[in-house]
């Protein structure tokens, strides 16, 4: 017994159709965001590198780290002169930093396919094996939960590093950094709470 067929697509009129072929349009953003992942594994290379060498006893490296991180010595310790020493302070500083790059590289890696998969086109990635579990039920509402709930991680980071190398900070600064911080996490909140109310979309099906 055959299985009935598919019903034919039904053709789009022109106007219709070309104002759907405009999601198009969106293609070279998402491949700009991915030339951007490259100089954030450039920029994640060149830290580790300076911390790796620093690690070694290089002091030019080391002067680059600290200066990437913006850690400062203390003031009697820069008044003698002295050179920037690799402490804990320092390498927590550079690790978090290359945390913090990593977070950024997966929010980004959730804004180009999560939204190339929303927004532009189907991937077609319903058998891969590496296919991302939250990508199966991806709309536009999970979409904006994840990506608020990475940008709570990430302003996370920013905070601890500033917590860490207080000394360098007004206080100003530091209050404003946490107000920043609870707002994303009120946002994120009440993007959570406006998604659960609203009812469900339907999830794509296999094709």
């Amino acid at each position: 017994m055959t299985s009935p067929s598919a019903p034919p697509a039904r053709r789009l009129r022109p106007l219709p159709n070309f104002i759907f072929l405009t999601r198009w349009l969106q293609l070279p953003l998402y491949l700009g965001l991915i030339l951007a992942q490259c100089v954030y594994v450039y920029h994640f290379w060149v830290e580790l590198v300076h911390l790796l060498s620093a690690a070694m006893g290089s002091g030019e490296a080391l002067t680059a780290l600290v200066g990437s991180i913006g850690y400062e010595i203390s003031p009697s310790a820069a008044a003698s002169g002295a050179a920037p020493k690799l402490n804990e302070t320092v390498i927590m500083l550079a690790v978090l930093g290359l945390i913090d790059v990593v977070m950024i590289s997966n929010l980004l890696i959730m804004v180009i396919v999560g939204g190339y998969e929303t927004f532009v086109s189907r991937m077609g990635l319903e058998s891969h094996p590496d296919q991302p579990e939250w990508l199966s039920h991806v709309n536009a509402s999970v979409l904006k939960v994840k990506l608020a709930t990475a940008i709570i991680g990430i302003s996370s980071i920013h905070l601890l590093k500033t917590f860490i190398n207080a000394a360098s900070y007004e206080n100003d600064v530091i209050i404003a950094q946490v107000g920043i911080h609870i707002t994303f996490l009120l946002s994120a909140i009440a993007i959570a709470a406006a998604d659960r109310v609203m009812p469900a979309a339907p999830t794509h099906e296999p094709r």
